[in-house]
């Protein structure tokens, strides 16, 4: 009798200890399972008080300042605006974890058929401006001679017209609308100096020439000031200045579109950031960052 207690005892114990391990293990895949259903709901009720939009670094003085206007009028929401290049902004829209991409350019054949979905939207027009460093205020350049200071083939100042001295070639990074429009309306898809310093915003390029008195480097129109001097261009023998007015007229030669993308149709935040854009204010925005509106 005594060994059957034991046993018994031993059987209950095993029992309770097997449905304590099992109640053990349902609390805790209990609790995963709410962990798996409330980090989602988590993670969206925060992008719903988020806008983030990501991209060109051109196209950022404009949304950083419309996203400061907007968030104004909108205080629950957040509006989060990062650089990273043209490239970045359509990686980020089109893959959606950006809800608004910044570019610089059109988009490429292959960004469209590799996001099918993505829909640019017209914002403004810019110019692209070489600078120099403002003691060294080169007259004028032609397309042809940017060329060749870009692939190498000019490589001293006073061989257009400057002081006697190495050319020091500030550029983008490979992520960067700006140099894609180099690349093709400038360069003719040729390749760049193997010495070029390569920078990855306009706002690092801007800054390598204000401390750098060789340097030759290309900027959108919006960050020209008395900073930096912004070589005029000659064509078939007529200087142009880059300016709002001669990028209206079409007499200065380098000018593309800036977009805001998005993946699909914009709605919510995103669509009223971009109507946004559309009203009186958002157009003023826009020509106080120096660039040129697109609504007549």
């Amino acid at each position: 009798m005594k060994r059957t207690r034991t046993v018994t005892f031993g059987v209950i114990l095993i029992g309770l200890l097997l449905c304590t391990t099992l109640m053990a293990g349902c609390t805790g895949n209990s609790g995963s399972q709410t962990d798996k259903t409330t980090t989602p709901a988590t993670v969206k009720g925060a992008a719903e008080g988020v806008l983030s939009i990501a991209g060109s670094t051109t196209v950022l003085p404009i949304a950083a300042k419309v996203a400061e206007k907007y968030m104004g009028a909108h205080p629950e929401t957040d509006v989060q605006v990062n650089g990273g290049g043209t490239g970045a902004g359509v990686q980020a829209a089109g893959e959606g974890t950006a809800m608004i991409g910044m570019a610089s350019r059109d988009l490429k054949e292959e960004e469209l058929k590799k996001y099918p979905d993505l829909i640019p939207h017209q914002i403004a027009i810019d110019g692209l401006v070489f600078i120099t460093n403002a003691d060294n205020p080169i007259p004028s350049l032609t397309l042809d001679q940017i060329k060749k200071i870009y692939d190498g083939n000019i490589t001293n100042w006073k061989d257009v017209g400057g002081k006697d001295a190495p050319i020091v070639v500030v550029g983008r990074d490979s992520a960067s609308g700006t140099r894609d429009y180099m690349s093709t309306d400038v360069m003719k898809k040729a390749d760049f100096v193997k010495t070029q310093l390569e920078k990855n915003s306009n706002g690092a390029v801007k800054q390598t020439i204000e401390q750098t008195p060789n340097a030759i480097g290309y900027v959108g129109l919006g960050y020209i000031d008395q900073t930096i001097h912004a070589v005029p261009i000659s064509v078939n023998g007529t200087l142009t200045v880059p300016s709002i007015e001669t990028v209206k007229k079409g007499t200065y030669p380098l000018s593309r579109p800036l977009h805001l993308l998005t993946k699909g149709q914009p709605t919510g935040d995103a669509a009223k950031f971009i109507a946004f854009l559309e009203t009186a204010e958002g157009q003023k925005i826009i020509t106080e960052e120096g660039f040129i509106t697109i609504i007549k």
